[in-house]
């Protein structure tokens, strides 16, 4: 098939991952992939390495007439077989474009707070597929009035080899920030913000590390809560055994330095990739048992759901993780659950299935 993904959001949010992910795992399953992105910015240099044949176009907001003439140049170039769009500012012109090209078109809404009225109603009757990206956020979508056939559902695509487990990279991480090899490494990757669960995760790392002396932990990301949480680390009797690294452009080496991933979201989240890609890995999760998160793991199989905010259940958990007859069989368990559901293989073949499905 070939396709012209639509994406100009010049951030790097979750959306903008799914976009790519998505784009690369239909290049690797043999499609014809175009894009029209923001001009290099991180989608535009992502689908660039992969091989994707680049638009460059802004979209400020609905009514900006260049994006229209962007995306509309590139479609009748191409002709696509599908117009694809991520994000919420491009939903009505890739609407309009497919309407007057006669070009089908496959929306992704990534979060559930709802669209306006308007919006919220026209939106996934007028596409010609359109996809939630969890079984949780398909039923947000329903119960406001979305006819259930109307919403698909199409989890985000994780590419296996670049989360491979890598024990130099490992070594060689843990070597950097002067952390033991024999540590047991947690690992907390995302937005340093208290919807995230990240204060409860340290009242419960700080119960861990007194019982457990080779316990340390590893922060990336950034946030408005990042002061916060750094003054409460320092404030603690464990400061010197974490490790709050900031915001990192490619996690990915990471996830081989960790022996267990914390997703202890205390707000409803709408997937959770974080967790599928640690899995990836080979570590096992801790996930707050909300929203989309319990659709990423296998409970007690590849990680341990637990209830959100309560510091003694993370806790408890976390120590048992900590046990090595515990850990490394959900760390194998893990990689291979991913690569039978997430991984871009499936997920690639599944959305074609699912566009060829009259």
């Amino acid at each position: 098939m070939k396709f012209l993904f639509v994406g100009t959001n010049p951030e790097n949010t979750g959306a903008a991952t799914h976009f790519v992910a998505l784009g690369q795992a239909l290049v690797e399953a043999g499609h014809q992939v175009s894009a029209v992105v923001y001009p290099d910015g991180l989608i535009a240099n992502a689908l660039a390495r992969a091989g994707v044949r680049l638009y460059p176009a802004k979209f400020r907001n609905v009514f900006d007439l260049r994006g229209y003439r962007a995306t509309f140049k590139a479609a009748r170039e191409l002709k696509p077989d599908w117009l694809v769009g991520n994000f919420g500012k491009e939903y009505w012109p890739l609407i309009l474009v497919s309407r007057l090209l006669g070009v089908p078109v496959a929306l992704f809404r990534h979060r559930t707070p709802p669209m306006g009225r308007a919006s919220g109603y026209l939106v996934p009757r007028l596409a010609q597929r359109f996809f939630a990206v969890s079984a949780n956020a398909r039923q947000a979508y329903v119960e406001r009035g979305v006819p259930q056939q109307l919403v698909r559902v199409l989890y985000n695509p994780v590419n296996m080899q670049e989360c491979r487990p890598d024990t130099e990279r490992r070594n060689a991480i843990l070597h950097r920030l002067g952390i033991p090899q024999d540590a047991i490494v947690l690992g907390y990757f995302g937005r340093i913000h208290h919807s995230k669960g990240i204060l409860t995760l340290l009242e419960a790392l700080d119960g861990a590390m007194a019982q457990e002396p080779r316990l340390h932990c590893i922060w990336l990301g950034h946030g408005p809560d990042v002061q916060q949480l750094g003054e409460r680390i320092d404030a603690g009797s464990f400061a010197h055994r974490h490790h709050m690294l900031g915001w990192i452009d490619d996690v990915h080496p990471y996830y081989s330095a960790i022996s267990m991933l914390a997703f202890p979201s205390i707000a409803t989240e709408t997937f959770g990739r974080v967790s599928v890609e640690a899995q990836a890995a080979g570590a096992p999760v801790l996930g707050s048992n909300i929203g989309g998160v319990p659709e990423t793991l296998s409970p007690n199989v590849t990680g341990l759901l637990l209830p959100p905010g309560n510091a003694a259940a993370w806790r408890n958990a976390i120590l048992k993780m900590c046990e090595v007859q515990m850990r490394e069989p959900m760390g194998v368990a893990a990689r291979d659950f991913v690569d039978r559901h997430f991984s871009t293989r499936v997920i690639a073949d599944e959305f074609v299935r699912i566009l060829s499905d009259g």
